[in-house]
């Protein structure tokens, strides 16, 4: 995932996953096939020439089969937060 953005004044966005983990699931205590969790997501931006790194925990949840695998489970929530990720993304660049 990786977004770059020049404005009018010259100054340059790039913000990249550069890594995407599960840290943490569970089953949902009341909703039957939905798992909740914490993906942990590693962000690099450089911002005028200059590197930062962000390391986020973002909460996600996703609807599952009974029996699905675990490695789907966590694709799920990696997606979801793939996506929450773009949503931020998008909401940046549209600001600048």
């Amino acid at each position: 995932m990786h977004a770059s953005h020049g404005g009018s004044s010259g100054a340059c966005m790039t913000l990249e996953l550069i890594d995407i983990s599960v840290r943490d699931r569970q089953s949902h205590p009341r909703l039957a096939g939905r798992i909740t969790g914490h993906v942990s997501a590693v962000l690099t931006e450089i911002l005028d020439g200059n590197e930062h790194r962000h390391e986020l925990s973002i909460p996600v949840w996703a609807d599952v089969a009974n029996d699905a695998e675990p490695a789907d489970i966590d694709m799920a929530l990696m997606l979801k937060a793939a996506k929450i990720i773009a949503r931020l993304k998008n909401t940046m660049l549209a600001a600048e």
